[in-house]
């Protein structure tokens, strides 16, 4: 039998220069065929060609063995390709039916009987998503369901997922590599790509590794291990720079204390939480999922406001705040790297240059001062090259960049208003080995120039790589503190769970 789908010499150029370049791929029917890669390697430019985002500026696609020519998702979707993005697209207004339904509507629709519908069709997928709910009311992990369930709906026979479990919970991981599993059996092809390769590599029959838009390797999945994929995709070993336990060297001694947090509470989420926060060291804050750490941290920061009534104290250098807004915080020194950077982080039509200038414009300027385009190329060269950002050049949109560039970005247009205290909330989420490895040591670098940082993550093995102190959450409230060399994913686990 013809592969199923079959990519030949395809390259495409942005501005003349080649994302992807003399590609060569196959997907067999009833597949799961996992491709990683550094951010930056083409793995999403090359799916958003199979998907009809991009046409291809050289090569040919092959589709059950006939020639495939796509100009638009729509297209693709009506030929049998689905992609759900990282980045969900979603229409926020509308209901979870409404959209999973989208395109495939009936001429005369009774909204009860689509609700049934869809939550018979949910419930089938192992999804537990009211399909009533608005969806600019659901979280990023419920969002992403209701992307996979409108793909599974239009009965794709080749869907691209383009990393689906960034923001799923353990729980809801679970579901879906069964649901993956599942479609497999019913003669599904799935495209995976994920920064993830543990997972990689326990879903895959197929693994083909990106490096600078080229394919340096495709195998069985049995033929790889962790070691042998992050060797193809930066081209040396990164065993001894990636996740080595804090407690393994030496932490840090705390400075003076810049941050302390009494009885803090805003509702049901935050709850008579306590804690300090020290210059010059790496503080870990950890819990599962609804444990109230972005929450608290974002109280801190300006972003949420605390109870006006028994809302706790917040002391920054000393000195009692409140901070309505984040801009204030900002003046202060304290700055807030979000998790959420499409929606959060940056504007995405704007240039590198300019988003970064407007961290600068962010700590309060004259508002009569003439903005210096020549200026914001100098400061975005200077923090590119800090951060050793990939890209054409400071006039390139941070749309066209891949994920662990516009992470970048986003830290430098953070960094730019020079902070005190600095809070990186998952700064590796969606970001490949090579730019991981990257940003931990921009981090620690941070620590030891004497700024407070704190790190929120749901990855034990990035808490325990870069803190020095780690604070356990759990129902709203810090209920455990250890020092890095004495933790354990074990110990850590337990106090976020019981």
């Amino acid at each position: 039998m013809t592969a199923l789908l079959e990519v030949r010499k395809a390259t495409k150029e942005f501005r003349g220069v080649a994302a992807i370049k003399d590609i060569d791929f196959t997907l067999e029917r009833g597949e799961i065929h996992a491709i990683v890669g550094e951010n930056g390697a083409g793995k999403s430019t090359l799916t958003k060609v199979l998907a009809g985002v991009y046409a291809l500026s050289s090569g040919e696609l092959l589709f059950e063995g006939a020639p495939l020519v796509l100009k638009s998702p729509a297209e693709a979707l009506r030929r049998g390709i689905a992609m759900v993005f990282q980045e969900t697209n979603l229409v926020p207004s509308m209901s979870v039916a409404q959209n999973i339904y989208l395109g495939d509507e009936k001429l005369f629709n009774r909204l009860r009987g689509l609700y049934i519908q869809a939550q018979r069709f949910l419930l089938s997928l192992n999804f537990y998503v009211d399909p009533m709910a608005q969806v600019s009311s659901l979280g990023s992990g419920k969002k992403q369901m209701v992307e996979i369930a409108r793909a599974v709906h239009h009965k794709a026979r080749l869907i691209i997922f383009d990393e689906p479990t960034a923001t799923l919970t353990p729980e809801e991981k679970f579901h879906f590599f069964n649901l993956v599993r599942r479609l497999k059996e019913s003669g599904v092809s799935i495209i995976f790509i994920s920064h993830a390769l543990e997972e990689a590599l326990q879903l895959s029959d197929r693994i083909t590794v990106l490096r600078d838009g080229e394919l340096v390797v495709t195998d069985r999945t049995a033929n790889f291990n962790r070691e042998r994929i992050i060797q193809a995709m930066v081209g040396r070993s990164l065993s001894n720079e990636l996740y080595g336990k804090r407690g393994d060297r030496a932490s840090r001694p705390h400075g003076a204390k810049v941050l302390s947090i009494q009885n803090l509470s805003m509702g049901s989420i935050v709850r008579n939480t306590s804690f300090s926060v020290f210059a010059g060291q790496v503080t870990g804050l950890f819990g599962l999922v609804g444990a109230g750490r972005t929450e608290t941290m974002k109280i801190v920061s300006g972003v949420l406001k605390r109870d006006f009534f028994h809302g706790g104290s917040v002391y920054f250098n000393d000195k009692p705040v409140r901070y309505r807004t984040p801009r204030p915080a900002v003046r202060d020194g304290i700055v807030y790297v979000t998790e959420d950077r499409k929606v959060e982080g940056f504007f995405e039509t704007m240039s590198i240059a300019e988003n970064i200038h407007l961290g600068r414009l962010a700590t309060g300027v004259n508002p009569l001062t003439i903005i210096s385009m020549a200026e914001a190329r100098r400061l975005a060269k200077e923090w590119t090259e800090r951060l050793g950002v990939r890209a054409i050049d400071a006039n390139a949109r941070i749309i066209e960049l891949s994920g662990g560039n516009q992470q970048k970005v986003v830290i430098a247009k953070a960094l730019i208003q020079e902070p005190t205290m600095v809070v990186f909330d998952e700064p590796t989420r969606g970001v490949d080995v090579g730019s991981i490895v990257e940003i931990h040591q921009f981090i620690n670098h941070l620590a030891d120039s004497g700024i407070a940082v704190v790190i929120i993550s749901s990855y034990l093995p990035e808490i325990l790589a870069l803190s020095d102190r780690i604070l356990v959450t759990r129902q709203g409230r810090v209920v455990e503190e250890m020092d890095a060399g004495e933790a354990t994913e074990q110990k850590i686990m337990y106090a976020a769970v019981h």
